[in-house]
């Protein structure tokens, strides 16, 4: 239809062309051809309103189609609108509804997680925790907050609370592994009786137990019960008994017992050391009981002896004098002996008699003083060697446990502690006795030379007296 509108505008344009050039041929010759154009053109315009008419017809029909499938769609539209808007409804009552059930799920796993947090606490604080730590693993994903609790996990809450309910409520005895009273692990048999008390023996010890939550292990106490509590205990275990110590106050009562401490319990927990530290201070004991009843006699019988010599001596009485020195073997006697037997002789020569006497007796009165001296010595360099063992135990501990739990070092600081003071609690009264005794022989000494001098005026006065009478 385009193309026929295009070539009727092209004949009128060559119409008016031709028209326009008029001028150069004949006038009737233009008009006939002006009219043969326009039949054509009428033609042709003919030709273009058949087919104006005939695509009119179509694009109508084309437009009444077109309008009936618009309101198909449009039917269908409405349709659809309002099945959207009826789930559009429903999914708000269904969100609701999931809203509901999730607040009640969430309150349902906040319950369990409760539950389970509880237990937790419990079972920490358990003391049979100590044997079987896997009891806690089995609640940490009913702790995880990412995760919802099933069943599954309602029941093991379940049965791990009936379990510690059947478990506290029982009595038994097996042999474990905890931590001594001198920080070392070792294996013995346990007590527990219920969730109260613990108690263990291992070897010749027999004590009680605390249970540490934070590294899930079993302490001794760091001082022994009294010996009726231990046998009684032992007794129990046994079996030979129906009655048995209880702390009913989860370890109020038990934690009094190690603020108790005898002097025995610290001595055990010194290590080998301990042993000789204690074996000086025995024997320095027994020195000092030796040194002072002899120096104790002896300087009773320096004022009594020379005093009654040198009264026989002043009255010229020298058999009895010799009679009395020669009743006893004692330094005084031995003196006062070669004094006598001096007496003929000259003044020099009885004052060196009489010193050279009391230089040999010296030894005897001196004797185990240097020894004691040295005890005093030694008593603190052992306990400065059991302080460095000591140290060396706990550094090895803390190589194999790390330093995360003091109480494993406890035993090495014990050792290294309880020997330096028995060291110095040894060496000082040590000192102090050496002290003593020396000041008393240098006593004794001061005594036998000032009865010597005595005596050797008396002896010359009267051989100056005899001379004069003569």
């Amino acid at each position: 239809m385009k193309k026929r509108i295009i070539i009727s505008i092209l004949a009128w344009v060559c119409i008016g062309l031709i028209a326009g050039s008029g001028h150069a041929r004949d006038m009737r010759q233009a008009a006939v051809e002006a009219k043969k154009q326009l039949h054509q053109a009428k033609q042709n315009l003919k030709s273009v309103t058949a087919d104006i008419q005939k695509d009119k017809a179509t694009l109508t029909r084309e437009i009444k189609s077109l309008s009936d499938r618009v309101a198909i769609l449009n039917t269908s539209i409405k349709e659809k609108t309002d099945r959207i808007t009826y789930f559009t409804l429903e999914n708000q009552k269904l969100a609701e509804k999931a809203a509901q059930g999730q607040a009640e799920l969430d309150e349902l796993s906040g319950a369990v997680r409760v539950a389970a947090g509880n237990l937790k606490s419990l079972l920490t604080a358990s003391v049979y925790t100590a044997r079987d730590n896997g009891r806690l693993d089995k609640l940490t994903p009913m702790l995880d907050t990412n995760r919802f609790p099933g069943l599954d996990d309602m029941g093991a809450i379940a049965d791990l609370f009936m379990e510690e309910m059947t478990l506290t409520a029982g009595i038994d005895l097996e042999t474990m592994a905890f931590v001594s009273d001198t920080g070392e692990q070792v294996k013995g048999e346990v007590l527990t009786l219920g969730g109260f008390t613990s108690a263990y023996r291992a070897g010749k010890k027999t004590g009680f137990l605390n249970y540490s939550p934070e590294t899930g292990r079993l302490y001794a106490l760091s001082a022994l019960p009294k010996r009726s509590i231990q046998k009684s205990l032992s007794t129990y275990m046994n079996g030979n008994s129906d009655s048995v110590y209880i702390d009913i106050s989860r370890g109020g009562a038990l934690r009094q017992i190690t603020h108790r401490q005898t002097l025995k319990d610290q001595i055990e927990k010194g290590g080998m050391l301990v042993w000789p530290i204690l074996a000086l201070g025995v024997f320095a004991v027994f020195i000092g009981i030796e040194r002072s009843l002899f120096l104790s006699r002896v300087h009773s019988n320096t004022d009594k002896v020379m005093g009654k010599v040198n009264q026989l001596a002043a009255q010229g009485a020298w058999e009895e004098c010799d009679q009395m020195v020669e009743a006893k073997k004692i330094p005084v006697h031995n003196v006062l002996k070669s004094g006598l037997n001096a007496r003929q002789e000259c003044r020099e020569t009885v004052e060196s008699v009489l010193q050279e006497s009391i230089l040999k007796e010296l030894p005897r009165l001196e004797r185990f003083l240097p020894m004691l001296n040295i005890m005093g010595a030694i008593a603190p360099l052992l306990g400065l060697l059991g302080t460095v063992t000591g140290m060396i135990s706990t550094f090895h501990v803390i190589t194999l446990y790390g330093t995360g739990d003091p109480r494993m070092m406890s035993g090495g600081i014990s050792t290294a502690l309880v020997t330096t003071m028995l060291g110095l609690g040894v060496a000082i009264p040590i000192m102090l006795l050496y002290t003593f005794l020396t000041r008393q022989v240098d006593h004794v000494i001061g005594d036998m030379e000032e009865k010597a001098v005595t005596l050797t005026n008396i002896i010359f006065r009267e051989a100056c007296t005899c001379e004069c009478a003569e």
